[in-house]
C-alpha cells in the first residue's frame, strides 16, 4: 500500500468517527441518519448523470450491500441508544477487520502478508480491548453488546461487497454514485415508516447536524471504496477501523467518558498495530 493510499484511509477513519460522534450526540439519531441518507441521495442524483450506469456485473454486490447497510444502521442506532460510544464503537469497529481477512481470502482469494496478518490482528485487539474496562449499566451493557456485534457484522459484510462490487464496475466512481442513490433508499423507508409525517419535522430540526454528518460520511466512504480497488480490502478494512482511536478520544475528551491506564494501552496496541502496517504492508 503507497503512502498516499495510507494516508488517504487514515483521513477517511478521523471522518467516520467524526460523523459517528455527531450521531451520537443528537437527541434524534434516526432524524439524523435520515437527513444524512437524504443528503447522499442528492449528492448522487446531481452526479449520476456524469458517471453512467452501472455495469451488470456489480449490481448483485451492490444489492447486497444496500440490504447489509440498513441493517448496519439499525444496528448501530440500537447501539448508541443502550452503550456509551467508547463502549459499544470499539467492539463494532474491532470485529470488522478480522472478518473482513477471511472474507476476501474466501471470497476472491485475497491474501496478506503474515506480517501483516500481525498488524491486523493487534489493531483488531487493541480496538476490541478499548471496551474492557467501560462500567456500563447490567441491563443495557447486554444489548449494547449485542447491537455493537451486529454492527460489526454487517460493518464486514458491506466492506466486502462494496469493495468487490467497486472492483466489478468500470470505475470506482460509479459504484460509489449508485450505492448512495440505491443504498440510501432503504433506510429512508425504514425512517418514515417508523415515524411517518413526523420525520419531516424532526429531520428540519436535525438538519444542520445531519448534513454535517452526511457531508462527512460521503468523503469517508468515498476515500474507502476507491481504496479497496487500488489495495487489499483487508488492508483498507484495518486502517479504516482506526477510527475508534478517534472516536475514544473525542468520548474521553468531550462527552467525558471513561478512559483510564488500561484503555490507554489497547489504544497503544492499536497504533503499534497500525504503524507496523505501515512499515510491513
Amino acid at each position: 500500500m503507497s503512502p498516499g493510499v495510507f494516508s488517504l484511509v487514515l483521513s477517511a477513519a478521523i471522518f467516520h468517527a467524526t460523523w459517528n460522534a455527531l450521531v451520537k450526540i443528537n437527541g434524534d439519531k434516526l432524524a439524523v441518519v435520515a437527513v444524512i441518507k437524504t443528503t447522499q441521495i442528492i449528492f448522487a442524483l446531481a452526479a449520476v448523470a456524469l458517471v453512467g450506469v452501472l455495469p451488470p456485473a456489480a449490481w448483485p454486490y451492490l444489492l447486497a450491500s444496500t440490504a447489509i447497510h440498513t441493517g448496519y444502521y439499525w444496528f448501530l442506532i440500537r447501539s448508541y441508544r443502550f452503550g456509551e460510544l467508547s463502549y459499544v464503537y470499539p467492539i463494532a469497529r474491532g470485529t470488522s477487520p478480522l472478518l473482513v481477512a477471511l472474507g476476501s481470502m474466501t471470497l476472491i482469494g485475497e491474501t496478506i502478508s503474515i506480517p501483516a496478518a500481525i498488524s491486523v490482528g493487534l489493531i483488531a485487539l487493541g480496538i476490541m480491548s478499548l471496551s474492557l474496562t467501560m462500567k456500563a449499566k447490567p441491563i443495557t451493557e447486554r444489548h449494547a453488546l449485542k447491537s455493537a456485534v451486529g454492527t460489526g457484522i454487517c460493518t464486514a459484510g458491506y466492506t466486502l461487497m462494496d469493495g468487490i462490487g467497486a472492483r466489478s464496475s468500470d470505475t470506482a466512481w460509479t459504484y460509489i454514485v449508485w450505492l448512495m442513490l440505491v443504498g440510501g433508499l432503504p433506510t429512508l423507508l425504514l425512517a418514515i415508516g417508523e415515524r411517518g409525517r413526523a420525520l419531516g419535522t424532526q429531520m428540519i430540526t436535525a438538519w444542520k447536524t445531519g448534513a454535517v454528518a452526511g457531508a462527512v460520511a460521503t468523503s469517508a466512504y468515498v476515500i474507502v471504496i476507491w481504496a479497496s480497488t487500488v489495495a487489499p480490502i483487508a488492508l483498507v478494512s484495518a486502517i479504516r477501523e482506526t477510527s475508534m482511536v478517534f472516536a475514544a478520544l473525542f468520548g474521553a475528551l468531550v462527552l467525558g467518558e471513561h478512559f483510564n491506564r488500561t484503555r490507554r494501552v489497547a489504544l497503544a496496541v492499536t497504533l503499534v498495530g497500525v504503524v507496523l502496517l505501515r512499515v510491513w504492508a
